[in-house]
């Protein structure tokens, strides 16, 4: 072999990636320690980029197109590298193909469940699962955040890659959205779209990548937060609790009345068993009311009476009543400190 023919086979001078993997998110052109020709050819397909490194710097970037490797049309790399007056000698470079196509279907999932504060529950623990799609957008970013130098970047690589960092994402976004864990647990298609807006700034300026769409698959919560949105669905569906109670009894009685009187009198007592025991539970579920007139009921199951309940039941001072008792028309035992006053004595002071 010639010297010529020798120096040729040492020189690239078509650079070029044809990918048929569909899986492969960066591939770094093997150049088998050969340099590239000066005003050599590089060939970028539609859905690729390419990127130059030299020196541990990135260089230029190559969109779709036919392109000649000329100082002028590579004035980043000609600094680098110090051409000041062109050249006519070969040049080492590292030569990054970005497939820049949509990647669609990838999986995302906490795999511990994710801590939210919620206005309903407080803190709440959720996990989450769904698919996302995404295209490289940055491609020096992508390249010195996400696939290195690895020499052939693959989806499985990036999946395991990018998997926390996704759900680390996510969990910000949903903190900074505020969203209820009722609407999270709910309302899955929303969801998503609401979040998009706010993950993809997050995920570009840290990964160099678009999330062009984001779908959560299902949403899970605690098994004690599941029974409170049971619970209050089953309120919601029951609307005005007092019209339901009517809407019941009316139909207990409706259906009794076909089985003769003691047929209705069943129906209707369970009509009423319904009512008190759902009575009963909004009343358990509610403060006890307190005030003078509680006081005044609850001193009327006494057989002895302090003043201040007397003073209660008759609606007067207390101040009145202890007259009362000075004055001898209001008969009152005296026990240490305290005054007592049987209910039969207040009853002959009303009576004269």
């Amino acid at each position: 072999m010639s010297i010529l023919g020798f120096i040729k086979g040492e020189l690239l001078e078509i650079i070029e990636w044809t990918d048929d993997s569909r899986d492969t998110l960066s591939f770094r052109y093997p150049d088998d320690d050969k340099e590239i020709k000066n005003g050599a050819q590089l060939i970028v397909r539609e859905s690729q980029q390419v990127q130059f490194v030299a020196a541990g710097q990135y260089a230029d970037l190559f969109n779709p197109g036919k392109h000649t490797l000329k100082t002028e049309n590579i004035p980043i790399l000609s600094t680098i590298l110090g051409w000041k007056y062109g050249f006519n000698s070969p040049f080492k470079c590292d030569v990054y193909f970005l497939n820049t196509r949509l990647f669609t279907g990838n999986k995302w999932g906490t795999s511990n469940p994710v801590m939210m504060r919620d206005a309903d529950f407080g803190v709440v623990r959720l996990r989450a699962f769904g698919t996302y799609d995404f295209r490289i957008v940055d491609a020096p970013k992508f390249l010195r955040e996400v696939a290195g130098t690895d020499q052939n970047f693959r989806l499985d690589e990036f999946a395991d890659t990018m998997r926390s960092r996704i759900v680390s994402v996510f969990t910000d976004a949903l903190a900074t959205a505020k969203v209820p864990a009722l609407d999270v647990a709910s309302r899955y298609g929303e969801l998503g779209d609401a979040l998009l807006p706010i993950i993809n700034p997050a995920m570009t300026s840290k990964y160099g990548i678009e999330i062009t769409s984001f779908l959560l698959e299902n949403v899970s919560v605690p098994p004690e937060v599941e029974k409170a949105i049971d619970a209050r669905s089953s309120m919601g569906a029951v609307g005005n609790l007092n019209d339901y109670v009517k809407f019941q009894m009316g139909t207990s009685m409706a259906n009794g009345s076909d089985g003769g009187a003691a047929g209705g009198a069943a129906q209707m007592a369970i009509g009423f068993g319904m009512a008190q025991e759902m009575m009963r539970s909004m009343q358990n579920t509610a403060a006890p009311a307190a005030g003078a007139a509680a006081t005044a009921a609850a001193a009327g199951a006494l057989d002895v009476l302090t003043p201040e309940q007397a003073a209660a039941t008759l609606g007067v001072s207390v101040e009145d009543v202890m007259a009362a008792i000075a004055s001898g028309d209001l008969k009152a035992r005296k026990i240490g400190n305290a005054t007592r006053i049987a209910k039969a004595a207040l009853e002959e002071f009303l009576r004269g």
